[in-house]
């Protein structure tokens, strides 16, 4: 596979971008959408959003409430996230730490540089690279590329960040092409995309906007 040029690769995003338009989520309380995030690792937003309105139902969604919860409980309300007797403790824990370490607020960790931020983030249970981006692309606003499944499988389609790349390589790749304002909107057209042609484990090429610029569409 010949790999394209940057050129071709900023262009290819800007007719993602143009062709797959999606209007930016407002978040809810950071703390809300970090559990929220939580509970949509490895299902749909389908299933992520019940469980969500479950807990809702049983829980006031604060550090403190659920630092105080039993496991059994949660698992009862987050069953149809999926991997619940995972993320259930995961979830108690990290609202022990937030409650115990940074007085029930995630906003002295969000207010720190990016780095610094996602240090610590990452350092709780059960939350990664893309769920630490999450939290700081849509609830702190910083100019970050969170990388899901489909924006990962794109951006090595695409010829963007080589076939094996981690996480953090994906999306300074990604970066590096997308200019800081259009970053967040970029993260949501690119799902969209991945969601409706190119898809895993078969793209829709013949109908894709940018197949004759796409080096994987002929191999």
């Amino acid at each position: 596979m010949t790999l394209p040029t940057q050129a071709t690769q900023s262009q290819m995003l800007r007719i993602i971008g143009r062709r797959f338009p999606v209007e930016v989520w407002k978040p809810g309380f950071p703390f809300e959408t970090l559990i929220h995030t939580i509970l949509s690792q490895n299902t749909n937003d389908r299933n992520s959003n019940a469980a969500m309105r479950r807990l809702k139902k049983h829980y006031a969604i604060t550090p403190k409430e659920l630092s105080e919860a039993r496991v059994n409980d949660v698992v009862s309300c987050i069953r149809s996230a999926g991997l619940y007797r995972t993320k259930a403790p995961r979830i108690i824990a990290l609202s022990k730490i937030i409650e115990q370490q940074y007085g029930g607020r995630l906003a002295p960790i969000l207010k720190q540089p990016y780095g610094q931020a996602k240090e610590k983030l990452t350092a709780l249970p059960g939350v990664g690279p893309k769920t630490a981006d999450i939290l700081l692309a849509f609830v702190a606003k910083r100019p970050v590329i969170p990388v899901d499944t489909h924006v990962a499988r794109i951006s090595k389609r695409l010829g963007i960040a080589p076939a094996n790349a981690d996480y953090e390589k994906t999306r300074s790749s990604l970066e590096s092409l997308i200019h800081p304002r259009d970053r967040l909107q970029l993260h949501l057209s690119l799902i969209a995309f991945g969601r409706a042609i190119c898809k895993a484990p078969r793209p829709r090429c013949a109908i894709c906007p940018i197949n004759d610029l796409c080096p994987s569409s002929t191999v």
